[in-house]
């Protein structure tokens, strides 16, 4: 049993400006985190590779993808929007963040891990088919889905997106795709919206007050998702694992904690060591207290396989 964790430097060199949260920082204090925690099973270190067209092309539209290509700047920076920014490296950091999930999957499909951890930034969940927005150029968990199904044939995917922001863009690629369970928390009402009626059997949300306690969080989550999850059996799971629900993390206002983390990965694990082997990708979203970051992000892998070993 291996943990392959993901990484490259290149994600270090985007820069969306000094006083934006989605700071290098933050891969770079989780990266210093793993490098010295002792976890449960051996660990092994990977480069993140640079996604090819094909790999972005499956989950987004090929006139998104050239777009994104063709406005990336040859220095300065380019405003998509007011939360979205580029520099000369965003595209490469972007497409390094996006190459990393596909590769996970074939480290944990090919049995060469048995779970894995993409520490990239930019982040993905907001992006849709044909849109970047919300930090996110690419949507790398739904690219690393699109590999699984192509190249494994899998029909029955799980992803568990537990960022304090909805993941719109998550939601509009697999909204008709019944291959993929989506279950999503995140506040609301906050950035970027949610449409109640835009669930369907799977789609799962958990719409969450401000200032929702680890209690209630729980009690929502034990009855929105593992009974559901079960019974798809699923073949793969993946985290969009995001932790600015954290109660110290400054862009939001929930009241998770490391042990909320903890308990939903533990639960789902369970699950993961039932249908699929333990078999799971993790992919970090959001989370801007770098303290928080540092000490979740780890505890979270290591719950990744503390049950079926």
């Amino acid at each position: 049993m291996t943990i392959a964790l993901i990484y490259h430097s290149d994600c270090v060199l985007h820069q969306a400006g000094e006083s934006h949260p989605e700071q290098p920082a933050r891969v770079t204090v989780i990266q210093s985190a793993l490098e010295h925690y002792p976890f449960r099973a051996p660990v092994a270190f990977y480069q993140a590779p640079l996604a090819s067209r094909e790999q972005l092309i499956s989950a987004h539209s090929q006139s998104h993808v050239d777009w994104i290509f063709s406005i990336s700047p040859r220095n300065g920076f380019i405003e998509i929007d007011a939360d979205t920014w580029m520099n000369p490296h965003t595209l490469t950091a972007a497409l390094r963040a996006a190459g990393s999930v596909p590769f996970a999957v074939d480290l944990v499909m090919q049995d060469k891990a048995v779970v894995a951890f993409c520490n990239i930034r930019p982040p993905g969940h907001h992006a849709e088919r044909e849109k970047a927005m919300g930090f996110c150029l690419f949507n790398n968990v739904a690219i690393g889905v699109m590999h699984a199904i192509v190249k494994y044939h899998l029909d029955r995917i799980v992803i568990v997106d537990f960022d304090v922001h909805h993941g719109n863009g998550t939601q509009n690629i697999f909204q008709n795709d019944k291959r993929v369970l989506y279950c999503s928390s995140f506040e609301h009402p906050f950035y970027p919206g949610y449409e109640p009626e835009l669930d369907n059997t799977h789609i799962l949300s958990v719409p969450l007050s401000a200032g929702t306690t680890s209690e209630v969080f729980r009690e929502k989550i034990q009855a929105a998702w593992f009974d559901r999850i079960e019974a798809f059996q699923p073949q793969l799971i993946f985290f969009s694992a995001g932790f600015d629900a954290h109660v110290n993390d400054p862009l939001a206002d929930l009241q998770l904690t490391e042990e909320d983390y903890v308990w939903l990965t533990t639960q789902v694990a369970k699950i993961a060591g039932t249908h699929c082997k333990g078999k799971m990708v993790s992919v970090l979203e959001g989370g801007y207290s770098l303290e928080s970051l540092a000490q979740c992000v780890p505890a979270h892998i290591n719950a990744m396989v503390m049950d079926y070993n």
